[in-house]
């Protein structure tokens, strides 16, 4: 991969990719709604609506991979979820496969599979539980993954991403937390590895207290070396100081996303998982 384009650049996720995957990718292309308060001389930066097909071409020209983190990052109204997740994640792979790039990796979310309970472990193999509009974005974006990857012959890794971040804070994150480094690793595999054609894993490090199976990633070479039991004792702690919530304290997607809007009945739900 030399040029490389990062989508979403300007978030959370994505200011902190941009420091570690410059030294991999010297071509590094940033693309965002607003460009990075901070961003420097030296980095090259194209304004982009995902919502904007034109746009979002423009910017695909000349790139080898894509690292696609852009979108809507939470809960939100169906519109709004609409236009920049679903409308927006078409164009982004409808320009990859128009403008010849050969890999994309699709940052999908723990919430495809949120309404699992915390009580069973799964594997990519289960059953999509989308817990919010949201998480169903995510689930189209990895079936959008799929198609390109099988009929237009773009290799695509979806990363279901838990919790990013320095550390893990409470109990929850204890189970989906994903050290920085961790990610970069992931995100080389989608980049670089020969062969790959469609693959999904789960973008979490070495967690003692997972709910998820990452054999899968691992037989694709992933190797995390963050390790979240290194801060149980913080994050136990921090959790006592936190609300009470049935729904989200029971499933693997948490409070708010399973418990905001939730009208289902919870008894009937636990039988069931």
């Amino acid at each position: 991969m030399k040029r490389v384009l990062l989508t979403g650049a300007s978030g959370g996720v994505g200011t902190r990719l941009r420091q570690l995957l410059r030294p991999l990718y010297p071509e590094l292309i940033l693309s965002d709604l607003k460009a990075p308060a901070d961003l420097r001389s030296d980095e090259t930066f194209i304004q982009a609506d995902l919502a904007d097909a034109a746009a979002i071409e423009k910017a695909c020209e000349g790139v080898d991979g894509i690292v696609h983190l852009g979108g809507y990052s939470v809960e939100g109204p169906w519109e709004t979820i609409l236009s920049a997740n679903i409308i927006g994640c078409h164009n982004l792979f409808e320009a990859a496969r128009k403008k010849g790039v050969k890999r994309v990796v699709f940052a999908s979310s723990n919430h495809v599979m949120g309404f699992h309970p915390r009580a069973k472990k799964i594997g990519i193999e289960a059953v999509p539980k989308p817990d919010t509009r949201y998480g169903l974005s995510k689930l189209f974006g990895e079936g959008l993954g799929s198609l390109y990857a099988h009929k237009h012959n773009i290799g695509v890794l979806s990363i279901r991403i838990g919790n990013f971040g320095d550390k893990p804070i409470d109990e929850r994150r204890l189970a989906i937390w994903l050290k920085p480094d961790d990610l970069v690793q992931l995100i080389r595999i989608g980049l670089e590895k020969p062969g790959l054609v469609y693959d999904v894993v789960y973008g979490m490090s070495d967690n003692k207290r997972a709910w998820w199976d990452n054999s899968h990633a691992l037989s694709l070479g992933y190797r995390p070396n963050g390790k979240s039991e290194d801060f149980a004792a913080e994050a136990v702690e921090a959790q006592k100081k936190l609300p009470k919530d049935p729904v989200g304290d029971y499933f693997q997607g948490g409070s708010p996303f399973c418990s905001q809007e939730f009208a289902g009945d919870f008894e009937k739900l636990k039988k069931l998982s």
